[in-house]
């Protein structure tokens, strides 16, 4: 799956941190103002205050250089390594103003990446015997989406589609206002002639992934007929993965979604599936709590 990744955005994300600091720092930090000596330089250590897996120390240089682009950010692991509770993760030198003022918000944007990156590698460790690839979904916070889906991938899962312009996906309510299966994949398959058709077009089946959200066998059948590449298998028993992977013998990817946690997801990545998307490693990551020392 060709997806964006977090380096070729760099625009849009100190966007998200220019507003990020905006919405904290307002009309200025005021008591550091009134407490800290404006020509005091000092150096800060951000410590991990439990276990988990780094994600953000892409973001953390950006948030203290858009206030100040002298100060200094050192991380001493990289993304998707683990740490332990106590570990140095890294060390910040610059004015003490500095370090105050964008102390808040840098840990907002480690912590929640963090604990996105560490719940994703819980699923990913479930089911590192099998084939399946975990994948994240578009329940994701208003915004900071490109983010969380980038600490998906330090947390060793993959990224599903980015958003509704880059993947043609037929979900239920498609299927209920189209008039069933057939006629929604008929008019995307009408549509992919279209694209090949004219060079104008730079959307539609012809140029990006389609998937079918099937929810039960009777629909699996429909969609395999209609020769739909991949098939969503949503909220089934594994009972009927099963057999819905018998049904395709190769001839879709199959991806299970729906209700999936840390008890049964490796149940279902033994059933040979090829996909199992979580909503919850984005929507209920709990953050991984840290804090930054000043030395």
């Amino acid at each position: 799956m060709k997806r964006k990744t977090f380096i070729n955005s760099k625009t849009q994300i100190i966007g998200l941190i220019r507003d990020a600091l905006r919405e904290d720092i307002g009309q200025g930090d005021i008591t550091t103002k009134l407490t800290v000596p404006k020509n005091q330089y000092l150096i800060a250590r951000i410590i991990a205050k439990q276990d988990g897996v780094l994600a953000g120390s892409e973001v953390v240089p950006i948030v203290f250089k858009l206030l100040n682009p002298k100060v200094r950010v050192r991380f001493f692991i990289k993304d998707g390594e683990r740490f332990n509770k106590g570990k140095i993760i890294a060390e910040i030198k610059g004015s003490t103003q500095t370090l105050l003022t964008g102390e808040r918000t840098a840990l907002n944007f480690l912590c929640r990446l963090s604990g996105i990156a560490t719940l994703t590698r819980k699923f990913v460790e479930q089911t590192a015997h099998t084939k399946v690839k975990i994948l994240d979904t578009r329940k994701t916070t208003p915004n900071l989406r490109i983010l969380e889906k980038y600490a998906v991938r330090a947390g060793g899962g993959e990224n599903h589609r980015f958003g509704l312009y880059d993947m043609i996906m037929i979900k239920d309510n498609h299927i209920k206002s189209a008039g069933g299966i057939e006629n929604a994949v008929r008019k995307v398959q009408e549509f992919k002639v279209q694209t090949r058709a004219s060079e104008q077009v730079r959307c539609g089946a012809g140029v990006y992934e389609f998937e079918v959200e099937t929810k039960n066998l009777s629909e699996v059948r429909q969609a395999l007929e209609l020769k739909v590449p991949w098939i969503m298998l949503d909220n089934m028993s594994i009972k009927q993965i099963r057999q819905a992977v018998k049904l395709a013998k190769g001839r879709a990817k199959l991806e299970v979604s729906g209700g999936v946690n840390l008890k049964t997801v490796k149940k279902i990545a033994e059933t040979e599936v090829d996909y199992i998307s979580i909503g919850a490693l984005t929507h209920s990551a709990p953050i991984i709590d840290m804090s930054m020392k000043i030395q």
